[in-house]
């Protein structure tokens, strides 16, 4: 299916929305883009309005020399769903995503119904993080100059490696979704919306992760039982905290379970969207 655009904030936003009904958003995560959601997209557009994008800084939309501070993409989501004509949707998100559709529903309360958070952020994802290269990242990145060039030079070993961190079943990775994601890495621009994410980072928990408590709509939680960037005991956490949360556990499956077991969540997420009915 071709990409379509719009323009939002003078960005050109590369987005899908296909099917009617109720309309449900899906987010990414970091570095992401929408074929993360390619098992969903078409089975949930049979009873819903689907818009799925890739955000500001991410995959072939426009990736300007801003700061992406939680707060900016928040914002910048928002008058995405303006310039739509979404008034209200149910947030589905991943990973980074899932913290920016948390942050929504947090400070736009009357734009959100519901949320399902696959992977989510809990309130501190800086130190929940439990991967080793997802932390060798975080903390001992090289200088952006030096990130460039390397991504460039960066053979597809890199990408799969990176692939082997989020994705459990190792036979799903195969050449073809090995030469996709090194593909999307090597779009220009790719890196430094990346770095600015990780700079921003702990500015999610000073701005939204002490008020997770507060999120007042239903929400599902969906966890891989083998995720090892944030391992299944965080789901647990944040199940604690969101008061009309439910948490279920995707068996083999890592990081990406709407990617590795996408019948099993498409299955979850039906019967979450059927049950609480808007």
């Amino acid at each position: 299916m071709p990409l379509q655009y719009a323009t939002v904030e003078g960005h050109r936003i590369a987005y899908l929305d296909i099917g009617q009904g109720p309309p449900l958003m899906l987010i990414h995560g970091f570095g992401g883009s929408i074929w993360n959601w390619e098992h969903q997209v078409h089975e949930l557009a049979t009873r819903h309005r689907i818009i799925v994008m890739d955000l500001l800084g991410s995959g072939r939309s426009d990736k300007p020399a801003v700061a992406y501070t939680p707060s900016r993409m928040v914002q910048f989501f928002f008058s995405f769903m303006n310039v739509l004509g979404v008034e209200r949707a149910t947030l589905i998100g991943n990973s980074m995503g899932a913290g920016l559709a948390m942050a929504i529903a947090l400070d736009y309360p009357d734009r959100v119904t519901r949320l399902i958070l696959i992977a989510g952020f809990p309130p501190d994802p800086y130190r929940s993080i439990a991967s080793k290269r997802y932390r060798r990242f975080l903390d001992h990145r090289p200088p952006l100059w030096l990130g460039v060039i390397s991504n460039r030079l960066a053979g597809r070993g890199v990408t799969r490696a990176m692939l082997e961190e989020i994705i459990h079943d190792r036979t799903l990775i195969t050449p073809l979704v090995i030469e996709r994601s090194f593909h999307n890495r090597r779009i220009p621009g790719f890196l430094p919306p990346l770095y600015s994410l990780v700079d921003h980072i702990q500015d999610w928990t000073k701005t939204y992760g002490q008020r997770l408590h507060e999120i007042a709509v239903p929400t599902l939680l969906l966890w891989g039982s083998h995720d090892r960037v944030l391992p299944y005991r965080v789901g647990m956490d944040l199940h604690r905290l969101i008061p009309q949360s439910r948490l279920h556990a995707v068996p083999e499956a890592g990081h990406m379970p709407q990617w590795e077991k996408p019948a099993f969540v498409n299955r979850l997420i039906l019967e979450f969207l059927e049950n609480h009915a808007t």
